[in-house]
């Protein structure tokens, strides 16, 4: 039978705008896989997924109406138990066939094959294929049981007695093959051929789809919804771009408010509303985060990106007189402004400075007391940071913005709008007529707040940035709160690549051991506070690791850098280059490996090995030769290595290949006398230290 195209369509109350994106993918997806399970749609059949705010549906090109038989083997017995000695059935196996729903007649043609220990009954049967009905009820019960609902709700059926479980009630089903109606049922709903438009704007009601193909046409033509997710998001931002350049203002740029309007309209009208220009007293990000917040409006910016008085509001009706819409909308964000300026008022009659005694009676952790607690701490970390970094006037700066950097907690403002805090940190802290680092420093101590964010515009701020996320991270592995899979309730893995890019970005002259042993010196003293400063200096290299490999390199290159642990994070990137540039010598395979063996060697050995030589002792050829190439090379390489030029230190290794292969060919290492053997490792610990200095050449052997 030829295959048509399927239109799926369920038509229910408003779905949660935030999650509609992802309900509607995961109904067409979950849809198709079980066609396609079924045989009833092709492998390659393509997937459309509708979704708008009162509709989830799928498209399914190519779906039979029947599917086609299938093969089915089924394994019974040894022939043996199946089969006397004159080869007739036995009860066994005339009960097993009973139970397939077959008889005696079909012993004849029960295949036999050997499992290589005996022979073995096969039945051999076809399996009707599934009908279109069966077959799409089964999807269409799998796909709603899949959706990602974080909570349904139970709502009464017309019957007034049947109840049923859902995220929002549902009104129509439409499941259309060709143009023909499979007779489906789901929430107490019957398939048919009608569905509804938009709520005010549909030019017939119910809308009638002709055939599974005219779907979103005839719902744009005659029930004025655009169906497609990715459509109307797309007509948005065309309209937000066009409606912007005709005030002389560009919109904010923000895909998630982006996605979340566009759950909310079904046919969308952007329009240009104003507010007073008082407002713009207030901070704009204060600002913007109201009218988006709360209001779903889009702020217009100017060319310098500062904010303006106009917002774009995208409506779900197209009046011909929009003004009402416009003036209605004007109305509902005053009130918005207002409160936000209220609270800018209000808080700037308080210092930073006076509210920092209230943070002591903050809970930060119950195990590790208050944020005015913390804030001591993160402010002696940075006063230790500042002083390693140079001292002076960075010391008072970076102490001063770490004592203040939390106060902006008990603002209105930040009560209000939590997202802002640092932020509101900056302007208060200008108010009170701080310095303009300190006041940086505030707001950027967040930072970096995700992959990709900006780092501390200043030294001040990548100071306190730096001790206020090494303060949490050791906190957090002192009480046991270590990440484990996929729970990391406290960002610690956010928390440890902040400070990674901080310290190679920066090329910070700063130790991570020291580093961590002086954050967790500041914990002293807390009850059932556990240092274990090597669990998280681990923790944070194999962060450093991941985002190397993030970056494009190697995992034998990463590996051969950070399994030296080295403290400077600066020099990373330059260890890397280096190591990359020896990978291509054509004699970096050979001395890779036989650091290997060397590094083998020395593990095998009783006892630490010193890295020293009696050249009196040096019996052999190959092994003076040797020596005297480590004589001529390492002061080179060490030369080489202390100018951090690391990749002409690791070149000057490459003249150690002929010596290295001859001592391997020619010397005994382990030999009877053990002044000799002793030698011989004290040799080999020499070449060991001088190859592994910028990175563990062994890494990088196959």
């Amino acid at each position: 039978m030829t295959a048509k195209n399927l239109l799926v369509e369920l038509f229910v109350e408003e779905l949660p705008p935030k999650a509609l994106k992802k309900l509607g993918e995961s109904f067409a997806a979950a849809l198709a896989a079980s066609l396609k399970k079924d045989g009833l749609a092709a492998d390659g059949a393509q997937v459309t997924a509708y979704a708008s705010p009162r509709r989830l549906a799928a498209h399914v090109t190519d779906v039979a109406a029947v599917a086609a038989d299938k093969p089915v083997v089924q394994k019974l017995m040894p022939a043996s138990v199946g089969l006397d000695a004159a080869g007739n059935a036995t009860p066994a196996l005339l009960k097993k066939l009973a139970a397939l729903g077959a008889d005696e007649s079909a012993v004849a043609s029960l295949r036999r094959e050997s499992d290589g220990k005996a022979e073995i009954l096969f039945y051999d049967s076809l399996a009707k294929g599934a009908t279109l009905a069966d077959g799409l009820q089964k999807a269409i019960e799998a796909a709603l049981a899949a959706l990602p609902i974080p909570k349904v709700m139970s709502y009464q059926l017309a019957d007034g007695w049947s109840s049923v479980n859902f995220v929002r009630p549902a009104h129509a089903l439409v499941a259309l093959h060709g143009s023909d109606v499979v007779p489906v049922s789901v929430l107490g709903l019957q398939s048919g051929k009608a569905t509804k438009g938009h709520r005010f704007e549909a030019a017939v009601d119910p809308v009638v789809i002709a055939d599974a193909d005219s779907y979103a046409e005839t719902l744009k033509r005659d029930g004025a919804v655009i169906a497609s997710f990715a459509e109307r998001r797309a007509e948005i931002a065309r309209q937000l771009a066009a409606a912007a350049a005709q005030a002389g203002g560009k919109p904010i740029d923000d895909d998630a408010l982006l996605d979340e309007v566009t759950a909310l309209v079904e046919r969308p009208n952007v329009l240009v509303g104003q507010f007073e220009e008082e407002f713009l007293a207030v901070p704009q990000e204060c600002l913007i985060l109201t009218m988006k917040a709360n209001q779903k409006y889009f702020p217009l910016l100017d060319a310098a990106g500062k904010l303006t008085n106009k917002f774009l509001v995208v409506s779900n009706i197209s009046p011909a007189d929009p003004s009402a819409v416009i003036g209605g909308n004007e109305r509902v964000v005053r009130p918005r402004l207002a409160d936000a300026k209220f609270f800018f008022d209000q808080d700037r009659k308080k210092s930073l400075e006076s509210r920092v005694i209230g943070l002591s009676k903050v809970v930060y952790h119950n195990k590790l007391g208050t944020q005015g607690e913390r804030v001591q701490r993160v402010a002696a970390i940075a006063r230790a940071i500042a002083e390693a970094l140079g001292g002076g006037e960075l010391v008072q700066h970076a102490e001063q913005a770490a004592l203040l950097a939390k106060a902006d907690l008990l603002t209105d403002m930040v009560g209000e709008f939590p997202e802002l805090q640092g932020i509101m940190g900056r302007y208060y802290a200008q108010h009170d007529g701080l310095n303009a680092d300190v006041a940086d420093a505030i707001e950027d101590h967040y930072k970096p707040r995700f992959a990709g964010d900006s780092l501390p515009r200043g030294k001040v701020g990548t100071v306190v940035a730096l001790a206020d996320k090494l303060e949490t991270l050791v906190g957090m592995f002192g009480i046991g709160q270590i990440p484990t899979g996929d729970r990391d309730p406290f960002a610690l893995r956010r928390h440890a690549l902040g400070v990674i890019r901080m310290l190679a970005e920066g090329d910070l002259n700063l130790a991570v051991d020291s580093l961590l042993n002086g954050v967790f010196a500041q914990f002293n003293g807390i009850e059932g506070f556990a240092p274990n400063p090597q669990a998280l200096a681990d923790f944070i290299y194999d962060r450093l690791a991941g985002s190397l490999r993030e970056q494009g390199y190697t995992a034998q290159e990463v590996d051969a850098v950070v399994s030296q642990r080295p403290q400077r994070l600066g020099d990373i990137v330059k260890r890397l280059a280096a190591v990359r540039a020896f990978s291509a010598l054509p004699e970096a395979a050979a001395l890779a490996a036989a650091n290997k063996r060397v590094g083998n060697i020395l593990k095998k050995a009783d006892g630490a090995v010193e890295a020293r030589v009696d050249a009196a002792l040096l019996r052999e050829a190959a092994e003076s030769a040797l020596h005297a190439a480590l004589i001529d090379v390492v002061p080179q390489a060490d030369a080489a290595f202390l100018t951090g030029d690391y990749s002409e230190s690791l070149l000057a290794l490459a003249a150690l290949r002929a010596p290295v292969d001859a001592f391997f060919d020619g010397v005994m290492v382990n030999a009877d006398d053990p002044a000799l053997k002793a030698n011989r490792l004290g040799l080999l610990a020499m070449l060991h230290a001088a190859m592994n200095r910028v990175a563990d050449l062994s890494r990088l052997s196959a």
